[in-house]
């Protein structure tokens, strides 16, 4: 079984696997903390952490896989440098380095399950099992894939809540593979090299990061999450919150890219599918705010982008113009007054309200900023656009 293990690791190395371990599985030491977690809604508008049967399967792998034997855990390295300028330019969105490339899910799922019918061959081959039997799963079950990494040996868990490897930092993605297969499992990580840093929990700019408990795990309150924000949170981002975001359009990297161990180890990746694009390399934001139904499929029907649909992109966008409060940024946003989302109209009247109270009446674009907000508020049969809008014409 040995020799099985070790070309199981050559496998997943060859497949473009940066790294692959095992871990024995077991009921989750974590499983109270993220139970108390939920219990103080932190986790926001993500009801599907919240399910009882989705709970008890983060608790008990036996609820996905009723005999699990072994876990193999993954990681493939995503790291993309920023191009110049970003993400300093305000008038370019910052896109999660995550995001750049094409959809990691089916990338990587694919891998795994190429993994698992090498594995049920060669075990069959030399005798070690009939057929083996495995399901792969990359951020989309009820798993609980970091401590599955730090029990495979991969880490341990940072004060910004991701797992980071000594050697490589925290920029990659995890798969997992369950099997009923017994495998001869890795050691646990066990140490926290962490110690009195906060970069971290200093640099977040919503304050989405609480340290860690006192039983040592990181707590985030995901409300306050840029990758919330702007990903799982489907209606209007909280006024008070939206300062904050900047130019970040998708996602967030800031408390990664503070991080020590990424700025000692990160590497661009070497996977094709993960290169950043044109319209994810820092895309000027004006551009993007006019993007059709169409426009938006188009661009981004194989990125992770479309998880946001839209309405929830221009969000982000309209957000991050009026972060930049720049006059050039008025036309498009006027335009975007008249959208059939209200949810992109009454963030534009946001964005529009912010440059007006940079630029005032009379000032620079001023009365041309009042008469859009004036006009769309005129024709405005969404009670919570309207409020935007008058908010707007107070420059609030």
């Amino acid at each position: 079984m040995d020799r099985l293990v070790r070309d199981l690791r050559r496998e997943g190395i060859r497949l473009g696997f940066q790294d692959l371990r095992i871990c024995a599985p077991r009921r989750s030491e974590h499983i109270r903390f993220f139970r108390e977690w939920i219990d103080q809604r932190f986790h926001g508008e993500m009801s599907y952490l919240s399910r009882p049967d989705s709970v008890a399967r983060r608790d008990d792998l036996r609820g996905t896989l009723e005999d699990v034997r072994s876990v193999v855990v993954v990681t493939q390295n995503y790291f993309q440098p920023d191009s110049p300028g970003v993400p300093g330019d305000p008038a370019r969105g910052v896109v999660a380095r995550y995001a750049r490339g094409e959809d990691y899910h089916e990338l990587l799922k694919g891998r795994l399950q190429v993994l698992l019918r090498w594995l049920d061959l060669e075990a069959g081959k030399r005798r070690l099992a009939g057929k083996v039997r495995g399901l792969a799963y990359v951020d989309t079950g009820p798993i609980l894939e970091r401590e599955l990494g730090r029990l495979a040996g991969l880490g341990w868990f940072g004060k910004n809540t991701m797992l980071i490897h000594p050697k490589r930092g925290s920029y990659f993605f995890l798969g997992v593979l369950l099997l009923d297969l017994p495998l001869q499992a890795d050691p646990t990580f066990g140490s926290d090299h962490c110690g009195t840093c906060r970069a971290c929990l200093d640099a977040c700019p919503t304050g989405a990061l609480l340290g860690k408990d006192q039983n040592g795990a990181p707590v985030m309150d995901a409300r306050r999450c840029i990758s919330y924000l702007t990903i799982e949170l489907k209606g209007p981002i909280p006024r008070g919150l939206r300062p904050g975001i900047g130019n970040r359009i998708f996602g967030c990297d800031i408390c990664q890219e503070v991080c020590p161990w990424n700025g000692k180890f990160a590497e661009t990746s070497s996977e094709a599918g993960f290169r950043s694009c044109p319209d994810t390399d820092g895309p000027g934001l004006v551009q993007l705010m006019g993007l059709s139904d169409d426009e938006f499929g188009s661009r981004f029907s194989s990125s992770p982008i479309k998880r946001a649909k839209r309405r929830g992109f221009l969000r982000n966008v309209a957000v991050a113009l009026g972060n930049w409060g720049s006059r050039d940024a008025v036309p498009a946003l006027a335009r975007a007054l008249d959208d059939p989302e209200p949810l992109v109209r009454g963030h534009a009247a946001w964005a529009l309200g912010q440059i007006l109270n940079r630029v005032g009446i009379p000032g620079d674009g001023g009365f041309e900023v009042a008469e859009a907000l004036l006009f769309r508020l005129n024709v405005e049969d969404d009670p919570w656009v309207e409020g935007e809008l008058e908010a707007g014409l107070k420059g609030e």
